[in-house]
């Protein structure tokens, strides 16, 4: 049922699918959430759905955290960063779609002073944001101009990876 979601979360290029025990799923599509069919999600409903995306280190992960954040891929047709966590001793998880293309900077309408912060041969640079504001795509966007433009290397401390 969940790998059904995301596929038809990805055709009809919704940001976000939210699963919550009481609710039927929701997928958020320019910014405006969207029941996805009448039926209520059940409390196991969601339990499997989230057992599902889970590798065994995911899951100890849940089971001792009541979190878990992590990247799952449906193989040749998309990814999401998944976020399962408990909410009123019940299972729930937040997904959103992460895109397999780097947009440009172009793509962006970043303004030129990015651009040369990606240039400098060394520093520090914080990204900050809420939620959905673009700050891994933004950051995307530098490393592949970085990548498309100098010798460096360029390590990252992300979990999940969102971007390849």
């Amino acid at each position: 049922m969940i790998k059904e979601l995301m596929r038809d979360a990805f055709d009809v290029n919704a940001s976000d699918i939210h699963l919550t025990v009481g609710l039927p799923p929701m997928f958020r599509v320019n910014g405006v959430l969207r029941q996805v069919g009448e039926e209520p999600l059940r409390r196991e409903d969601t339990y499997n759905m989230a057992m599902e995306l889970m590798d065994d280190r995911r899951r100890t992960q849940f089971l001792d955290n009541g979190e878990a954040d992590f990247s799952y891929e449906i193989e040749n047709v998309c990814r999401f960063r998944v976020n399962v966590f408990k909410q009123s001793n019940c299972v729930a998880a937040a997904l959103r779609l992460i895109s397999n293309n780097i947009p440009s900077f172009e793509d962006l309408r970043l303004p030129d002073v990015i651009s040369d912060l990606a240039m400098l041969p060394r520093g520090l640079v914080l990204v900050t944001g809420p939620t959905g504001s673009g700050k891994s795509t933004t950051l995307a966007a530098v490393i592949n101009k970085i990548n498309k433009h100098r010798k460096d290397h360029v390590i990252t401390l992300e979990d999940p990876i969102e971007y390849k």
